[in-house]
């Protein structure tokens, strides 16, 4: 999947990428992770001699890039309605002629909208649990009856599990609702796929798109939850996380889901193993992955070699 050699880096000399923003924090429900992931980013690039400033915020940077204070941007901002995954920024960056980090607004919005994401990859015959679009006040009783519980009640373009529910019997639904329905946007009920969740990065590394090693996450509770993605040290990452043809087949679906959305540059994948049939399912597509300690993308780049500051170095490559 990834057997093919890495390519040098393109750029030697740190210089070369100008005055770089590192664009975290925001006003977003992702903005804790996205400060932590930012303040990484900034640590590993300026190591490395590039001249990196944080920048809080689309309101900050919007004045930063009007008065010419920055060449590049880093985006790790996470999330929509102030994260930089929605393609807002994007589209101000691209009418700025500034370039950026990760993908374009095509690519940023519709992945931040699970349910048009999903349209997308069933059009492509491309797998992903079934699920209901349920609109603000819809009866998500006759959602759940549909698609046969248990389900996986959801905001439409939340991540990091922000509002997410799994619910096991009727009495459950009303309170995933109330959960979800806290976050902009449109519901989601989803046919719940029991088994392995894994992982799989996508990076450029400038031979075009690879797929990082897959992940298999092993957390201690019933299931990767917000708490077991940024807090616990307890969930264990298994890297590579399947074997032989398993895995080559993952890598090829979690690329083709990535290039389906528009996503270019790099990102993640995430992707359930039903655990009777074996058959994958695509969930969603990460456009800004987290760059915190208990990050995936990261640890699948280790994996082939490539250590974080060479990964964030490879990241801003993409901008020249």
């Amino acid at each position: 999947m990834s057997a093919r050699p890495l390519p040098p880096p393109r750029l030697a000399d740190a210089a070369g990428f100008g005055r770089v923003a590192v664009l975290l924090g925001g006003t977003g429900s992702e903005r804790a992770v996205s400060l932590e992931s930012g303040r990484n980013v900034l640590e590993a690039l300026r190591a490395r001699g590039v001249d990196a400033q944080p920048v809080d915020g689309i309101a900050a940077l919007a004045e930063a890039l009007v008065a010419r204070r920055h060449d590049r941007v880093f985006n790790v901002l996470h999330g929509q309605h102030g994260g930089g995954e929605d393609g807002v920024v994007q589209g101000l960056m691209d009418a700025l002629g500034v370039p950026y980090t990760g993908s374009g607004v095509l690519g940023s919005a519709l992945s931040m909208d699970k349910i048009r994401t999903k349209q997308v990859w069933l059009s492509l015959a491309l797998p992903t649990p079934a699920y209901v679009r349920l609109a603000r006040g819809g009866d998500v009783h006759a959602a759940a009856r549909a698609l046969g519980l248990p389900v996986i009640v959801k905001p439409s373009q939340e991540g990091s599990s922000v509002g997410v529910s799994r619910v096991f019997d009727d009495a459950g639904l009303e309170d995933a609702v109330q959960l979800a329905a806290r976050y902009p946007g449109e519901l989601l009920v989803e046919r719940m796929v029991v088994g392995d969740e894994l992982t799989v990065g996508i990076l450029d590394t400038g031979d075009g798109l690879r797929a990082l090693p897959s992940i298999r996450i092993v957390p201690k509770g019933a299931w990767y939850d917000y708490d077991a993605k940024y807090v616990s040290d307890e969930t264990q990452y298994l890297c590579p996380g399947l074997d032989g043809d398993d895995e080559r087949r993952i890598g090829e679906l979690a690329l083709a889901a990535f290039v389906a959305a528009g996503c270019s540059g790099w990102g993640r994948v995430d992707i359930m193993r039903d655990r009777n049939s074996g058959d994958f399912q695509l969930l969603e597509v990460n456009t800004a992955p987290g760059m915190t300690s208990h990050s995936l993308v990261p640890k699948a780049a280790g994996q082939i070699g490539i250590g974080f500051q060479d990964l964030c170095w490879r990241v801003l490559e993409q901008t020249l």
